[in-house]
């Protein structure tokens, strides 16, 4: 039987863009052996969209001009327990049914728990993450507490719940540079694809950087600077209990041109970094990121993938940087790229998370809902 898969892209979010090319990517890409894909594209005010894969993303080889065509057809989602039916806003008729949810809305309200709450209540099977793991995943200040419980490194941070004033801004760059050095990087708390950071060396940069990253979120990130290289290795599998639990790809490395990997060097500047695919590493590095980023994937409670990024430091040392649990799929993108380069070629590797997803959503359907209450006793006479 095939299964039907609604991609669903785009989004509320500062990654809208780099969803929709994600989603063209995986369309193209997916087996049509056991798989009936649809692109189900979220537009910039929240409405939900479908049409054909021919016009519902306009300028789709463009990724500073790709969108979603306005005049596509708004569409509701609806559980009947089977799956979801995507009835027209206006007229209710069903205009399309898919079994499966594949969501590659990076960022807020797709990334971040709020997408897959929804995917649960309407009792669809979906790839990636549950709520838990996307939440805290997408969260770096709770993200990085979990992993210092899990006894994981990561580098210093501080975490700031409202901009500081001028004075107190340069106040505490002064107090950070005497700590950690500089430069430092503020980066906002829930957003992902370096939207919002920035790199600051002098207390000028900071302001700045701290102002442009409360733009995008309520809490905002310090860290200190991580000198060494940046290492992403992709994790594959489900947590207990599970016939494919988490495995994790050879490394790679981003090697950015231009100062760090920044939102314009991943999708918009061909010539921004240069991934080497696998990583030039020694045997035992190359073992160790392995080890450490199925530990990272289990500690925060990730399911179906995940892509670990990391701080190979001068000395040897791993540092954990991040976990992205919904990884671009690009063209260009490190996750499709190294499980290629560990010998799962990208049509099998969409098929495999399809089957993770199924597999936990039948596990998930096996547990009792409801209490059994005994039954009272009948009333003496």
């Amino acid at each position: 039987m095939t299964v039907r898969v609604g991609i669903v892209c785009g989004g509320r979010t500062g990654e809208h863009e780099v969803s929709l090319r994600s989603a063209w990517g995986i369309y193209h890409a997916f087996g049509r052996s056991r798989f009936e894909p649809l692109l189900i594209a979220i537009d910039p005010i929240g409405v939900w969209r479908v049409g054909s894969a021919e016009t519902l993303l306009r300028n789709p080889d463009d990724p500073a001009r790709i969108h979603i065509d306005s005049s596509a057809e708004p569409v509701i989602p609806i559980g009947d327990g089977e799956g979801v039916v995507l009835a027209g806003r206006d007229s209710r008729r069903e205009v399309a049914r898919v079994d499966l949810i594949f969501p590659i809305v990076h960022g807020t309200d797709g990334e971040d728990g709020a997408l897959q709450g929804l995917l649960r209540l309407l009792d669809v099977p979906f790839v990636g993450a549950d709520v838990l793991g996307s939440a805290v995943a997408m969260d770096k200040g709770v993200m990085k507490r979990l992993l210092a419980q899990a006894g994981l490194p990561t580098a210093r941070w501080r975490e700031l719940r409202e901009p500081p004033g001028i004075s107190e801004s340069a106040a505490l760059f002064a107090r950070l540079e005497r700590e950690w050095g500089a430069p430092l990087f503020v980066k906002p708390a829930a957003l992902g694809s370096s939207v919002g950071v920035n790199r600051a060396a002098d207390a000028a940069e900071f302001a700045a950087a701290l102002a442009e990253a409360f733009r995008f979120d309520r809490k905002v990130l310090v860290e200190e600077a991580m000198p060494g290289r940046e290492i992403e290795c992709s994790v594959l599998g489900n947590l207990p209990p599970s016939d494919w639990p988490p495995e994790a790809s050879l490394p790679g490395e981003v090697i950015p041109k231009r100062g760090f990997y920044s939102y314009a060097a991943k999708y918009l500047d061909d010539d921004g970094a240069d991934l080497a695919v696998p990583a030039e590493l020694d045997e035992a590095t190359t073992a160790q990121v392995r080890e450490m980023a199925v530990r990272v994937f289990q500690a925060l409670e990730a399911d179906g993938m995940a892509r670990v990024d990391f701080f190979l430091k001068p000395d040897g040392g791993l540092v954990v940087n991040e976990i992205n649990t919904l990884p671009g799929f690009t063209p260009i993108s490190m996750f499709p790229k190294l499980w290629e380069a560990t010998g799962l070629p990208y049509p099998e590797l969409l098929e495999r998370l399809a089957d993770l997803a199924l597999e936990r959503h039948r596990h998930r359907r096996r547990l009792h809902r409801r209490v059994e209450l005994p039954t009272p006793p009948s009333p003496e006479r």
